[in-house]
């Protein structure tokens, strides 16, 4: 399956106060992993990670850190950013404003009691990319930066093969770019070839990776 390209341009159009891509003019990439944490692919994620000396951006689902508090805690001790995914992994086409907006602040409870960080910057990211815009006005009304992106792995698709996979993130990746993965079960026999791929390709050619 072929991911749209340019997906920042068009997002930008339909949305375009939620946060697509950063700044083009540094060699900079954005990596993100959704659905976390879990208790095996999300340290060996960080160690990948670590192996690069890249930071990244952890959309955690509420309901997994109350499970596995102290691989969050991991995420956090080892300098990456985090953020909101609701608690239980809503789909915001789906789900009523007030029910949504119950169920991220759930979640950011679960964040609030294990980050330790009080007053920490609000990152949002709605699973698989729906959200209503009543949804995401209540959501920036209570200081929640919605973060999209512009390069999608899709490592959660079956019916991909990891080249695929690569060339998703290869082809559509520049300065600035916001990159989705997931550190997921579904997601992690592809995450496990495909990410050290992606970080020796652009390290080589010069970019670091950084946390929003």
């Amino acid at each position: 399956m072929a991911y749209l390209k340019n997906i920042s341009k068009l997002g930008r159009l339909l949305a375009p106060s939620l946060l697509w891509n950063m700044p083009r003019n540094t060699n900079t990439i954005y990596l993100s992993f959704d659905d976390g944490p879990h208790p095996e692919i999300t340290p060996r994620v960080l160690n990948t990670l670590k192996a690069y000396d890249a930071k990244a951006t952890f959309f955690c689902v509420g309901e997994n850190i109350l499970q596995f508090p102290e691989v969050f805690q991991q995420i956090i001790a080892e300098g990456h950013s985090f953020g909101n995914h609701t608690h239980n992994h809503l789909k915001g086409w789906e789900t009523s404003t007030s029910n949504y907006l119950e169920n991220t602040l759930k979640a950011e409870d679960a964040i609030s009691n294990y980050s330790g960080i009080m007053n920490h910057q609000k990152f949002f990211r709605p699973p698989y990319g729906k959200i209503k815009h009543s949804q995401a006005k209540r959501l920036k009304q209570l200081d929640y930066k919605i973060v999209m992106w512009d390069a999608l792995s899709a490592d959660f698709d079956p019916s991909i093969t990891a080249e695929e996979c690569y060339n998703n993130v290869i082809e559509n990746t520049k300065a600035g770019s916001i990159v989705v993965f997931h550190d997921s079960e579904k997601a992690s026999k592809k995450l496990k070839s495909v990410l050290p791929r992606v970080l020796e390709y652009y390290s080589s050619k010069g970019f670091t990776f950084k946390g929003l």
